[in-house]
């Protein structure tokens, strides 16, 4: 697999990505991206996972404001059926080298604590990535955010 910056040429199969894994409305992909790819200094991070030209894997992480070296890795997401074949770890760890070489510090992610989302905890876990915090019923009523950290 190939992971590169994403490409506006992306858009379409990373609408397909959205759709499968149910991240987010497909739709709302070209907005997602809007800034990164139009702003010159935007310094977001979209990342995209490609086998045989087709996109199959997104990541995306952007800097916590006011913060000195913290960021927040909002999405990931790779095609149901390449799951569990080590493509999440190798797009988590392409963004984790770029943001070490660009001398940062921290990687957070926040997850549900819903049962749902055990599976997406065990792969922070996996990672490297330590539970920080929770925060009860943040989502909803029963529903906490569980934030996870890692050094860079």
């Amino acid at each position: 697999m190939d992971i590169r910056p994403t490409t506006a040429d992306d858009i379409p199969g990373l609408k397909a990505v959205a759709e499968q894994t149910g991240l987010f409305p497909a739709d709302m992909v070209p907005e997602l991206l809007a800034d990164f790819l139009s702003e010159e200094g935007n310094n977001e991070i979209w990342l995209t996972g490609v086998e045989e030209g087709t996109p199959v894997a997104m990541c995306y992480a952007a800097p916590e404001e006011m913060t000195d070296g913290t960021w927040n890795m909002l999405a990931i997401a790779v095609l149901p059926e390449l799951q569990r074949q080590e493509v999440g770890t190798d797009m988590v760890g392409a963004i984790e080298t770029l943001l070490k070489q660009g001398g940062q510090r921290i990687l957070v992610v926040d997850t549900s604590g819903k049962e749902q989302f055990a599976p997406a905890r065990s792969f922070y876990v996996k990672n490297g990535y330590t539970e920080e915090a929770r925060i009860r019923d943040f989502w909803s009523d029963g529903d906490d955010k569980v934030i996870f950290r890692k050094d860079l």
